[in-house]
């Protein structure tokens, strides 16, 4: 069985270090362009090419896969199974045909419900306390195809969406094992989505990352460890962005009807942190990033800081 393995970052790894430590046939990679990285904008190769070239594999990497020549090089391949990790191109009519077992996707939530390009940021950030990996027959559609096999994943309180990915990788991979030997046998029976069930999930844009301190403090909580470490929660102090790493609930309590103040207002600064006012309490800063400095403890940051009581952040 030929196998094209087609994937872009560290989530795909796994899954293409899987197929090859267990022998299986992989004949070629493909994964996005190079992109130009950090503050130097150094162009730097994808997670899954730098994989590929350990092994001596074939990398293609074309910039749209919709470009019929891109079909046509991965003709030149062969491939009986292309498997999908986290690509992050939608494939073509011509590729999806291609390949006379089809072309299998790792995806990872529990379809129907996340489909998209941020399914685990956006588990996270819901509160979800279980997601998963799906193993599905790619379609036309956006992650819409017939799914073949999935695993559940909890997603604990200390979860980031770091975390999370790890956690998936790893099950994706593991998941991807399993079900490859009934493909290549011709015995799966895959089971069609509910679409009527199915959410979305779309790429995470800035309106995501600002904090709107109007909110409850569990929703501000899965906000910021949903966004860690990317792209990473912010809200405004003195006009310039204030990232915040990691928070958790704090110790106010607000009751309907008592005496409020603005959501945003920072309550206290102690070794703890910061505790700032949200819209039924409060919540604990426990690491922030000012504008032009690194990542630090907020307890920390306070001492000495210009950052007062009474401020209100937003």
């Amino acid at each position: 069985m030929r196998i094209v393995f087609m994937g872009t970052p560290e989530f795909a790894v796994p899954s293409l270090r899987a197929l090859l430590d267990e022998g299986y046939n992989v004949v070629g990679v493909v994964t996005q362009p190079d992109r130009p990285k950090g503050r130097k904008r150094v162009l730097t190769p994808p997670p899954v090419k730098e994989e590929a070239l350990k092994h001596g594999l074939p990398v293609l990497q074309p910039l749209k896969m919709r470009d019929p020549a891109a079909a046509e090089e991965l003709a030149l391949l062969e491939p009986d199974l292309v498997v999908t990790a986290a690509y992050g191109q939608i494939l073509p009519k011509a590729v999806l045909e291609l390949p006379r077992l089809g072309c299998i996707n790792v995806h990872g939530s529990l379809l129907p419900k996340y489909r998209g390009g941020a399914p685990i940021q956006h588990a996270v950030m819901n509160g979800e306390t279980v997601t998963g990996v799906t193993v599905m027959y790619m379609a036309a559609g956006l992650d819409t195809g017939d799914m073949i096999s999935r695993v559940e994943v909890p997603i604990e309180e200390a979860d980031t969406s770091g975390t999370m990915f790890d956690k998936l990788a790893v099950a994706g991979a593991n998941l991807l094992l399993r079900t490859l030997p009934e493909i290549q046998a011709g015995t799966i029976t895959a089971i069609p989505q509910n679409h009527e069930e199915a959410t979305y999930s779309p790429n995470i844009s800035r309106e995501n990352e600002l904090i709107r301190w109007d909110r409850g403090s569990r929703d501000i909580f899965n906000q910021v460890r949903g966004l860690n470490p990317w792209p990473v929660a912010y809200t405004l102090w003195n006009g310039e962005v204030f990232k915040i790493w990691s928070c958790r609930p704090g110790t106010v309590m607000r009751k309907p009807g008592a005496e409020t103040v603005l959501p945003g207002t920072v309550l206290g600064l102690s070794d703890a942190g910061i505790e700032v006012a949200t819209a039924d309490g409060s919540v604990l800063l426990t690491e922030v990033q000012p504008a032009g400095k690194k990542a630090m403890d907020a307890g920390v940051f306070s001492r000495g800081s210009k950052l007062a009581p009474g401020t209100v952040l937003g």
